[in-house]
C-alpha cells in the first residue's frame, strides 16, 4: 500500500468516525428532545383528565339534586391512568403539585361511593352531595393552580386578581351554576382566598354607609398614611405591680422630705422671731437706762394762794312776763 492510498483511507475512516459520533449526539439530543416534548405533553394531559372527571361529577351531582340520577350505577368510578403513568417514573415535574391531584382524586372517588351507597339505600343523599359539591370547588382551585401557576401551593402563588381566576373558569367552560345550589366561579375564589392565596382586591370590609358613618380617626388606622400607631407593649402582671409599688414608695418618700422640709422651716422662723424679740427687749432696756431720773415737784401754799378762783357758772336769764297771761 503506497503512502498516497494510506493518507486516502486515513483520511476517510476519520470522516466516518466524525459522521458517526455526530449522528449519536444528533439522535441523543432528539431522544432527550422528545422525553421533554413528551413531559410537557404528559403534563397537559393531566389537566385534561382531571378536567373531564370534574364535569362528569358536576353532571352527576345537578342530575343528583333535580331527581334524573336515581341509580347508582349511572355514577361511574373516578379513573386517571396519566396521572399514575407519570408518577410512575421520574420526572422534573412539581411533585407537590402532583401530589395534591392525587389526593384530590382519592377525595371525590371516595364521596362518589358514599353517594353510590346512598342511592343504592334508597337514603338521604343531601349530605354526601353537598360533601361532594364542595370537593369539586377544592379540586377545581387545584386545577387552576396546576396550569397557572405551574403547581404551586397557594401561599407561594403570585398574586392575582379575582378576576382572572373568574375568566380562567369561563374560558374552562366551568359555569356559575353547574352546581346547583351555589355559585361556582364565587365559591373557587374564596376558596383560593381562604388557602392562603393572594387575590386582588380584596373583600370589603365595610359598606359604604358603615365606612362614611364611620369617625376617621388617622392614628387608629392600620393603613393610614404617613403615620401608623404604634403597638402597645403587652406589660406582664409582676412587672405591673412591681412598678405600681415603686411608684407608692417614691411618692411616700417624696410626702416624708417634704413633712421634714415644712417642720425645718417653722423651726426656722420661730428661732428668728426669738431673736428678733430678744433683739427688740434688749434696745427697749438699753433706751431706758440712757434716760436721767427726775422727781416729781408739789406745788407751794402760796401758790396754791395766788392761784386764780374760777369764775362762777352763768345763770341763764329769766324771760319778761308776757301781757295778757296771769301768774
Amino acid at each position: 500500500m503506497s503512502n498516497t492510498t494510506f493518507e486516502t483511507f486515513l483520511v476517510s475512516g476519520i470522516l466516518v468516525l466524525i459522521a458517526a459520533v455526530g449522528f449519536l449526539a444528533w439522535s441523543a439530543w432528539r431522544w432527550v428532545d422528545r422525553e421533554r416534548d413528551m413531559e410537557k405533553r404528559a403534563l397537559t394531559g393531566i389537566s385534561h383528565e382531571m378536567r373531564h372527571n370534574l364535569k362528569r361529577m358536576m353532571k352527576e351531582l345537578a342530575g343528583v339534586a333535580d331527581g334524573t340520577l336515581r341509580s347508582d350505577i349511572e355514577i361511574i368510578p373516578v379513573i386517571h391512568p396519566q396521572l399514575d403513568a407519570l408518577l410512575s417514573r421520574p420526572n422534573e415535574a412539581d411533585r407537590r403539585g402532583l401530589t395534591i391531584i392525587r389526593g384530590n382524586y382519592n377525595e371525590l372517588s371516595a364521596h362518589k361511593n358514599s353517594l353510590r351507597a346512598a342511592l343504592a339505600h334508597q337514603s338521604d343523599v343531601s349530605a354526601p352531595a353537598n360533601v361532594a359539591a364542595d370537593a369539586v370547588v377544592g379540586a377545581i382551585s387545584t386545577l387552576y393552580l396546576w396550569e397557572e401557576h405551574k403547581g404551586r401551593p397557594p401561599e407561594t402563588a403570585q398574586s392575582t386578581r379575582s378576576w382572572d381566576v373568574r375568566d380562567w373558569m369561563k374560558a374552562n367552560a366551568f359555569h356559575a351554576d353547574l352546581l346547583p345550589g351555589i355559585h361556582l366561579r364565587d365559591q373557587v375564589v374564596e376558596r383560593l382566598r381562604t388557602d392562603g392565596m393572594a387575590l386582588t382586591p380584596r373583600p370589603l370590609t365595610y359598606t359604604a354607609s358603615e365606612y362614611f358613618a364611620m369617625q376617621y380617626d388617622r392614628k387608629a388606622a392600620r393603613n393610614a398614611p404617613f403615620w401608623k400607631r404604634k403597638k402597645k407593649p403587652v406589660e406582664d402582671d409582676a412587672a405591673v405591680e412591681a412598678e405600681e409599688v415603686e411608684v407608692e414608695v417614691v411618692e411616700a418618700e417624696a410626702v416624708e422630705a417634704e413633712m421634714v422640709e415644712a417642720e425645718v422651716v417653722e423651726a426656722e422662723v420661730v428661732e428668728a422671731e426669738v431673736v428678733e424679740v430678744e433683739t427688740q427687749d434688749a434696745a427697749l432696756e438699753e433706751s431706758i437706762a440712757a434716760e436721767p431720773v427726775t422727781e416729781p415737784t408739789q406745788p407751794s401754799v402760796q401758790d396754791a394762794a395766788s392761784a386764780p378762783e374760777p369764775a362762777p357758772e352763768a345763770q341763764p336769764a329769766s324771760k319778761p312776763p308776757t301781757p295778757g297771761i296771769v301768774h
